[in-house]
């Protein structure tokens, strides 16, 4: 059987959403005949402010993806830190280089799932999914939300998790917090979730 390929492309500034993305990879990679692959979308800020926000170094063994390189992937799983409820600029700038591919809707029909990371409770769990749609719907892209499809931790009441039927989530606070467990299942769930949809709709 063909190889249907998964993208997971994110932009994670301290390792929170980069944290997810790997762990949403496994999931991917748990779907028989699925080869789910890691990409960096490129960093907008100069190294001179990024020493200053004390950002770790990006992870080293995860390329930087360019527009062009979507075209290789059957589906994809997008992951970004919200800024005031939507996707980091570095996410959008990269969604904003693709303009010769919304030309010729070569996406379309491409399924796509969102995941990301916001501080706290109302710092756009649901909304920076709900904006981040568009990008998806001008490329004709076929958005898979998770529904309640991850079972009863979609009702956990006696912790703090991040996530919604809109996708994985996690809550940084002020930085220090990572993802729990329980997030963790919820990214490796959505991971296998798409992927298995996306070798269903694989032509």
């Amino acid at each position: 059987m063909a190889v249907t390929k998964v993208y997971i492309i994110y932009y994670s500034l301290y390792g929170h959403v980069e944290n997810m993305a790997r762990e949403i990879q496994r999931g991917a990679n748990a779907v028989p005949d699925v080869e789910a692959t890691l990409w960096q979308i490129p960093e907008t800020l100069p190294s001179r402010i990024l020493e200053k926000m004390k950002a770790p170094e990006k992870a080293d063994d995860v390329a930087e993806i360019r527009p062009e390189q979507l075209l290789e992937a059957d589906g994809f799983i997008f992951g970004f830190p919200s800024r005031f409820g939507v996707m980091a600029a570095q996410c959008k700038a990269f969604f904003d280089a693709t303009g010769e591919i919304w030309a010729t809707q070569a996406l379309a029909g491409k399924p796509a799932g969102i995941f990301w990371s916001t501080g706290f409770h109302g710092g756009g769990q649901e909304l920076t999914a709900l904006t981040a749609i568009t990008q998806l719907a001008h490329h004709g892209m076929i958005y898979v939300p998770l529904g309640y499809t991850f079972g009863s931790g979609m009702y956990e009441m006696e912790q703090v998790k991040g996530g919604s039927p809109y996708g994985a989530g996690t809550y940084a606070a002020d930085g220090t917090r990572h993802p729990t467990q329980l997030e963790l299942d919820q990214a490796f769930h959505q991971g296998k979730y798409v992927a298995q949809i996306t070798k269903k709709l694989k032509i």
